[in-house]
């Protein structure tokens, strides 16, 4: 190959892969990611999570589909979207997690935002996956219920956040609760886990989310 040709190659080579750099480069567009690793999502139900305009989601749902990161199921009148594949999950995280590392910002932004959370006892997965073979832990999922059916850690009992407080007789007080929702950036966990501490709970939080369990290997039940 010509000195030429080589630098051609790797030009347009190269230039292929900045494309999912500009598409990852939108913060709306990041978050519609997040979501849709939690399951498939409607227009609709993106423009409610994100409290964007359908307009809006659209828009970002085409450049993402563009870099052929989500791709797009019809049933019907409706319009279905998920991540094209499991690794775009991946590439998000590896993003989050040089954010963290290496942004002294992400972790203002998270000592502003996330004061309580120093004050809840946090678990990691493999711990939990530990405690659950063990049977000695109650998992709760406090995600929508239609993130639990699209896939929840085993054992896992639905209780949406929004349901938790009426509910807590369904709850063991002589048993440690773990609740668990969509990542390190979701707070329904850490208001499960102030609620159920208010009311003589033992609780602790996931400090990762599904997606997270997932990608570790760790069994998910659908």
């Amino acid at each position: 190959m010509e000195h030429a040709e080589k630098r051609q190659f790797k030009q347009e080579l190269y230039e292929q892969f900045a494309r999912i750099g500009r598409c990852l480069a939108n913060g709306h567009r990041l978050e519609i990611l997040d979501l849709l690793a939690q399951g498939e999502r409607t227009v609709e139900d993106l423009g409610i999570d994100t409290d964007l305009s359908t307009a809006n989601v659209s828009q970002h749902l085409q450049v993402l589909r563009s870099a052929r990161l989500v791709k797009v199921r019809r049933d019907g009148l409706y319009a279905f979207y998920s991540l094209a594949d499991p690794a775009v999950f991946s590439l998000w995280q590896v993003l989050r997690t040089i954010g963290e590392t290496h942004l002294t910002e992400v972790q203002h932004i998270t000592d502003k935002y996330l004061t309580d959370r120093s004050q809840l006892q946090a678990i990691c997965a493999e711990e939990l996956y530990a405690l659950i073979n063990r049977n000695s832990v109650t998992v709760i999922d406090v995600r929508p219920l239609r993130e639990y059916a699209s896939g929840h850690i085993p054992s896992a009992r639905s209780i949406p956040i929004e349901e938790l407080e009426s509910r807590l007789s369904e709850l063991p007080k002589g048993k440690d609760i773990v609740a668990y929702c969509r990542g390190p950036y979701c707070v329904f966990a850490d208001e499960a886990v102030l609620l159920l501490n208010r009311h003589g709970y033992r609780a602790m939080r996931l400090n990762e989310g599904l997606p997270d369990w997932d990608l570790k290997g760790l069994s998910v039940e659908i």
